[in-house]
């Protein structure tokens, strides 16, 4: 517990849930919203739930919870999902904020979580803590009348088959799919059981504008194998008598190519649609090129998604892989001291590495906010550089750091936390 004046950052009881609660609220502007106290309770992690009290009164909240991020090579790191980033606003510009970020993050590097993550609201508040943005999303609408269908020569698997599913059936269905699916995406977290809940209704959150029954296929392969799967809603609408719907894609999971052919030819057919719409697709998802004419999926919004803050320098890069061997002198700047300092990141030809400290010379200057934005590899040391965000102390630096870190197909995390 730490105290500054009349005020204390203290960790949430349940006896001071409900208060806690309703500053959320009223920091995200939701007056006379319901308290969902026992949404709120289900993750309620003993010490991670903070608050800044004055009295009785919470004018302040963080709150942060485990998660598990897939990195490049398909391992798991333990990382520290922050959320609920509240302060009243007659209680702004007093350090509340950065005095309870400041105890979150050194209690999960503590815990062994070696990095944090979170979704900004507002650009400009967490590059200051440290985080930088580190997934991108891209929203895309498909125009079906301009589209031409799924490229005809593009084939779904051999025997397989599709199916409509229940809500109970996809709560069963969907863990194990989205846990093997996540193992293969960079930037993916896991999903609890919260999460499964509030997708098929059996949680409807207070936050939420009610809860409608979304449609669910799955697919399965010739030995009845879940590969894939599709959750989405149809908004009806008709211009006079002509049909003029949009099929809403709210989840897409696919294991191969073939079953992501399958289910996108399904919703790119179903009766009474005009469009496709997805709010959130990885940068380089292929679903354009999957099309007979890739200019039909227009971009409707793009921005960061995840932002990321190293916690621990050694642990966090020798957990991921990398794309070729060379080495790279890093000069962090991190006025927390959590990635201070000058780390040499080392990789060999079989794609392990490591970043260890040095005495060396550095080849790149660069924050710490600018060290969670090149982690998992979405964005580019040479791009950083251009704009003034990395500076290179040896030319070339940045763009051998690129070769080091770059991944396939871009780091992508498809879910709010």
């Amino acid at each position: 517990m730490s105290q500054d004046g009349a005020i204390e950052i203290k960790a949430v009881t349940e006896e001071t849930l409900s208060a806690w609660c309703h500053a959320v609220n009223v920091g995200f502007l939701r007056a006379g919203a319901p308290l969902a106290e026992e949404v709120r309770r289900q993750r309620l992690f003993p010490g991670r739930t903070l608050g800044a009290f004055e009295g009785e009164r919470v004018v302040a909240t963080l709150r942060s919870f485990p998660l598990q991020l897939t990195l490049p090579g398909g391992a798991s790191l333990a990382a520290s999902a922050v959320t609920a980033v509240t302060t009243t606003q007659t209680h702004r510009r007093r350090g509340l904020l950065t005095r309870m970020m400041r105890q979150d993050l050194a209690a999960a590097k503590d815990r062994g979580e070696a990095v944090a993550i979170l979704i900004a609201a507002e650009y400009g508040i967490y590059g200051r803590f440290g985080f930088g943005p580190a997934t991108r999303m891209v929203g895309r609408k498909i125009d079906l009348k301009r589209a031409g269908g799924i490229r005809a020569e593009l084939a779904g698997a051999v025997g397989g088959r599709l199916d409509l599913v229940s809500m109970a059936e996809l709560g069963k269905l969907g863990p194990e799919l989205h846990e093997r699916w996540r193992r293969q995406q960079p930037g993916a977290i896991n999903r609890d059981e919260q999460h499964w809940k509030t997708v098929t209704g059996e949680l409807v959150l207070p936050v939420s504008d009610g809860w409608k029954e979304p449609f669910a296929v799955a697919h399965r392969d010739a030995a009845g194998q879940v590969t894939g799967l599709a959750v989405y809603q149809v908004k009806s609408d008709w211009d006079g008598v002509v049909p003029d719907g949009t099929v809403q894609v709210k989840d897409f999971l696919a294991l191969d190519l073939p079953t992501a052919v399958s289910l996108w030819r399904y919703l790119t057919e179903v009766d009474w649609t005009t469009k496709v719409v997805v709010e959130n697709l990885g940068p380089d998802d292929p679903l354009p090129l999957l099309l007979t004419d890739p200019r039909a999926a227009t971009i409707t919004e793009t921005a960061d998604f995840t932002w990321l803050r190293v916690l621990d320098v050694p642990t966090a890069f020798a957990a991921r892989r990398y794309a070729a061997a060379g080495r790279v002198v890093l000069e962090v700047t991190d006025p927390d001291g959590f990635a201070a300092g000058r780390w040499a990141l080392e990789a060999d030809q079989e794609g392990a590495g490591r970043a260890v400290r040095t005495e060396d010379e550095p080849d790149l200057a660069l924050s710490a906010s600018a060290l969670g934005s090149l982690y998992l590899g979405a964005e580019s040391a040479s791009r950083l550089a251009a704009a003034g965000l990395v500076e290179e102390c040896r030319p070339g630096a940045a763009f051998a750091a690129d070769q080091l870190l770059t991944t396939p197909l871009k780091a992508w995390n498809p879910d709010s936390f």
